[in-house]
């Protein structure tokens, strides 16, 4: 019987440059000028958790400046509806740890926070948050323990912002294909997908649901 081995870890360290003093001196414990300035533009980031099931990442979005900047340390933002698996929420009453990546659409630069988060309910801040008639029920606010802007060099290696590197939406299976799919397995074999929606119902279904019921 062969025996089992822990596959040796990679030195790192004699692969990889240290990053040079210019990047360590970009990396701030609190919020700067320039920070608010691309933060009042902001309007998608996906945000990293972690909690008893293991780790999580998930996107959010809103008009530009939807992350609220409080003060120097610290950033609030509505949790608006989603899938309701509400897993970034029950994480974090978890595990306070948190990070969150911006894109800014067209720009070459991400913008990096690392913090520790909690979940609010204060009614003077979800007034704050709110989006026109509507009042989220809760609102993530973040403590900034770093802050730094990334490279964009992912962006022009994936060409992300580029109209003729997009997906063709006709060679991938539509949201209607894929419910009605994972229904049929999680059936097993035999099962007909008669009970269910038609492919074309679900997907209009989705479409308005997602460019509609943006805030619930």
């Amino acid at each position: 019987m062969s025996e089992t081995r822990t596959p040796k870890q990679v030195e790192l360290d004699a692969l990889y440059a240290p990053p040079s003093e210019r990047i360590q001196k970009a990396v701030f414990d609190h919020l700067v000028d320039f920070h608010r300035q691309y933060l009042q533009q902001a309007s998608f980031f996906c945000l990293a958790t972690a909690g008893p099931a293991g780790m999580d990442a998930s996107p959010r979005g809103g008009p530009p400046g939807f992350v609220h900047v409080l003060d120097d340390k610290t950033l609030a933002f509505a949790d608006w509806p989603g899938n309701n698996r509400i897993e970034s929420l029950r994480n974090i009453q978890h595990d306070e740890r948190v990070a969150m990546l911006f894109l800014f659409p067209g720009l070459e630069v991400f913008l990096r926070i690392n913090g520790r988060a909690r979940v609010s309910a204060a009614a003077e801040l979800l007034q704050e948050l709110r989006e026109g008639e509507k009042t989220p029920k809760t609102a993530t606010v973040v403590r900034v323990d770093e802050v730094l802007f990334h490279c964009g060099k992912a962006i022009n290696r994936a060409r992300l912002w580029e109209p003729a590197a997009r997906p063709q939406r006709s060679e991938l299976p539509s949201i209607g294909q894929m419910l009605v799919g994972f229904a049929a397995l999680q059936a097993g074999p035999g099962a007909t997908d008669g009970e269910h929606s038609s492919i074309e119902k679900l997907d209009a279904h989705y479409q308005q649901a997602v460019r509609s019921d943006l805030y619930g």
